[in-house]
């Protein structure tokens, strides 16, 4: 077994056969969803995109992100752009403080310039910048910084990323 492998292999590199290749003759194995699986293919969108504005107060955000499920809202500006987003763990950071959530406004507890990802990515490259930025959730942008899509790390987990 070990010589018909490497017998294989060495075919393989003589023939220039890549990781590419690969994935696309085995989409459905582990390694072809890591190198053909995008954010667009995986990412939730429309109405399932947790989304409220930057005046909206805390406790609006709340029950969006409880609708939505994805432990996380994007706070948008009036022209719709993504200017932050709120996460479970902002949410422990307010409660904290002993904020009011009835009234103060979401824009005063949001975490500023986050992490946004375009939907042509792969999904495998959405995995890599949670973890780097030990993030749990990527709001998905345009090219305008418009909130086309949103995704967790449970969603890469059911995509067989992780």
């Amino acid at each position: 077994l070990v010589m018909g492998d490497a017998l294989a292999v060495s075919l393989l590199e003589a023939r220039g056969f890549t990781r590419d290749d690969f994935a696309l003759s085995h989409p459905g194995g582990s390694l072809g969803r890591r190198l053909l699986l995008r954010v667009s293919d995986i990412m939730h969108v429309g109405n399932d995109i947790p989304s409220v504005p930057e005046s909206a107060f805390i406790s609006h955000a709340l029950l969006e992100m409880t609708e939505k499920k994805l432990g996380m809202t994007a706070i948008v500006d009036a022209g719709n752009r993504v200017i932050g987003i709120f996460t479970d763990g902002d949410l422990r950071r307010t409660l904290a403080k002993n904020l009011d959530i009835q009234n103060t406004a979401i824009s005063a507890v949001m975490t500023p310039q986050c992490a946004v990802i375009s939907e042509d990515i792969l999904a495998a490259e959405a995995m890599q910048i949670m973890e780097q930025k030990k993030i749990n959730a990527l709001i998905v942008v345009d090219e305008q910084r418009l909130a086309i899509g949103a995704l967790n790390m449970h969603d890469l987990i059911r995509a067989g990323i992780v």
